[in-house]
């Protein structure tokens, strides 16, 4: 498929213990056996060669080259790794040697890509190379190796051979209307398939939807008026010293952030500026700018004292936060005449109370992150448009309109959901209908 031959450092540019250069394509054996003076050429597959690379006759560094053939390589191609000297001037005076023989640079991802283009991975495959690399905890990186394993393929195939089948059972009384009653076809076959095959994109959806919380983070916003203790919660959840804490009220004036995880589950926080009416310009600024995070927030904790009793403030804020994805906590229980359901003091790090409850509200979230699911937000994407085309198609089905016509909404659905995995356009729908009925006997 591909002419050229790429080649690229496949370990971070630094300094270290020892770098490798990946090259693949037709010329990859080529252009080593020209550096290290060896014949390749008959190497077999999954073998290491000990050997020197030169430029001319100077040794420039002793070498281990691993030889993949194709097709049984990450690429599908023939595919040379050179594990050298740690280094970064080592390393890229070998590459340039590399480049040197005609070897072209790779662009960024372009080995997965041939990867990919070569069948050797799905997209959804592919997109899970990154995701593992780019993991930043253990929910990421285990929900990547799953994909990467072919976790989203089989989520999604039972789908794909579904919907095929409704749309061949379509097609055939298309084209052969004897073969049985059309509105006995629908009533009995193709909506109750339909109906069955829209409950289950829309499960896998919504699992997608809360696993994807977990692993993203949720956007969580502290608020509460000046000095309930917000800074000094924020400091407690960190583990460090980030927001200034004082007893004067009104201290915190911008957007203070920073990202903890908690049972598996990551906040974003932002400390906000305590909400109150004020003549200050400055505090006005940091107060807007509160509201405006509290707006943007998937959660809020809305911190009241609860050494005081509520005030109007307090219960101003109660009923902005009203309906939205909340917890409510009263600080400094050390302090308090009295107990409440959620108390912590924040000062004092005790926080154990919130941290327990933030894990009760993510329970099923979590759970979800740990099933075999869609990754991220194309793939989301393309499951919705093929649940809304399905959608479409069903309320046809059920107001009687004619099948040729439904099918329309059904091809939509089929190849939203194909592009996942990055089959469509790849193989045509007729062909895969043609490949289960003999139409023309």
């Amino acid at each position: 498929m591909f002419k050229d031959t790429i080649a690229a450092i496949a370990t971070a540019d630094a300094m270290g213990a020892v770098s490798m250069i990946r090259i693949s394509g037709d010329e990859a054996l080529d252009a080593i056996g020209k550096l290290t003076h060896k014949d390749f050429s008959k190497a077999e597959g999954y073998t290491i060669h000990y050997a020197t690379v030169y430029d001319g006759s100077e040794p420039v560094d002793e070498v281990l080259v691993s030889v993949f053939k194709a097709p049984k390589s990450y690429t599908g191609e023939d595919v040379i790794e050179v594990g050298c000297h740690g280094g970064v001037y080592i390393t890229r005076r070998i590459l340039a040697l590399i480049y040197g023989t005609g070897v072209r640079p790779a662009r960024r991802g372009e080995f997965t890509e041939r990867a990919f283009l070569n069948g050797k991975m799905d997209l959804s495959q592919a997109e899970a190379v990154n995701d593992l690399i780019k993991a930043k905890d253990e929910t990421n990186a285990r929900s990547a190796v799953h994909s990467l394993k072919g976790s989203v393929t089989r989520l999604i195939e039972p789908l794909e051979e579904e919907l095929t089948q409704i749309i061949a059972n379509i097609e055939v009384n298309i084209d052969y209307p004897e073969y049985d009653d059309v509105r006995q076809l629908t009533d009995e076959e193709i909506l109750p398939s339909s109906l069955k095959w829209l409950k289950d994109i829309h499960e896998i959806i919504e699992t997608a939807q809360k696993a994807h919380i977990a692993r993203e983070g949720i956007d969580t916003v502290i608020l509460g008026r000046p000095n309930v203790g917000k800074s000094s919660l924020l400091n407690a959840l960190l583990e460090e010293d980030k927001a200034i804490v004082t007893e004067i009220a009104g201290t915190t004036r911008d957007l203070v952030e920073g990202t903890v995880r908690i049972g598996g589950i990551t906040l974003n926080l932002i400390d906000t500026a305590g909400i109150r009416e004020s003549e200050d310009r400055v505090e006005q600024i940091g107060i807007q700018r509160s509201i405006d995070a509290m707006n943007k927030a998937q959660l809020i904790i809305l911190v009241l004292d609860a050494s005081q009793e509520l005030n109007e403030e307090d219960q101003k804020l109660l009923e902005m936060t009203e309906g939205r994805q909340r917890i409510v906590v009263y600080n400094k229980n050390d302090s308090a005449d009295k107990e409440y359901d959620l108390s912590i003091s924040a000062l004092n790090h005790d926080i154990a109370p919130l941290i327990e409850a933030i894990r009760e509200k993510y329970e099923t979230e979590l759970y979800a992150a740990s099933q075999d699911t869609l990754n991220n937000e194309r793939q989301i994407g393309l499951a919705i448009q093929a649940e809304s085309a399905m959608k479409d198609a069903v309320s046809a089905l059920e107001a009687g309109m004619e099948l040729d016509l439904v099918t329309l909404d059904l091809q939509k659905s089929w190849h939203a959901i194909r592009e996942i995995t990055g089959k469509s356009g790849r193989d045509d729908l007729l062909d895969e209908i043609f490949s289960r009925f003999c139409l023309g006997k």
